[in-house]
């Protein structure tokens, strides 16, 4: 058996708004589904920064039975020469009880006493961005105040 060896280069650092006022669709049979409005944002790393376009772009969330968050997240990249890049990713968030307690209060917690990591995929047509057509990419999350924020790494 052949272990993968893991390394990874910063490709971007994401920071979201998330509109507060989510729509509940209540308990479904895998949990409590809940869908937010991603309403903007910036991304910035070495090869490419932007903004999040405010819409369409949403949050599609699962509150597992198990107290899982699952994440199912979609939004558009604008980078600041003018391509559009669609990135979706899909993740989870979980940790002690009190931990979740401060994020759902809007409180600042120290990424390291919770779970919180994403794997994006991205489209796109421009010629100088098709790189990231042909990634795999892997992101660790913190919630902060004014919403998550994800590094993102493409592997290497």
């Amino acid at each position: 058996m052949t272990e993968p060896t893991l390394r990874t280069s910063h490709l971007f650092t994401l920071s979201l708004t998330v509109d507060p006022n989510m729509t509940d669709i209540g308990e479904t049979p895998y949990g409590r589904r809940r869908i937010g409005t991603v309403t903007g944002g910036t991304f910035e790393g070495e090869e490419l920064r932007g903004t999040v376009l405010p819409s369409p772009g949403g949050d599609w969330l699962l509150l597992r039975r198990d107290g899982i968050l699952q994440l199912d997240v979609r939004i558009t990249l604008k980078t600041d020469d003018d391509h559009l890049v669609y990135m979706s990713y899909r993740g989870m968030r979980h940790g002690p009880a009190w931990v979740i307690e401060q994020l759902n209060k809007g409180e600042k917690v120290d990424p390291s006493q919770y779970y919180f990591r994403t794997t994006p995929w991205f489209e796109t047509s421009s010629e100088k961005y098709r790189f990231l057509n042909r990634i795999v990419s892997v992101a660790t999350g913190r919630r902060d105040p004014a919403g998550p924020v994800y590094d993102v790494f493409q592997v290497l």
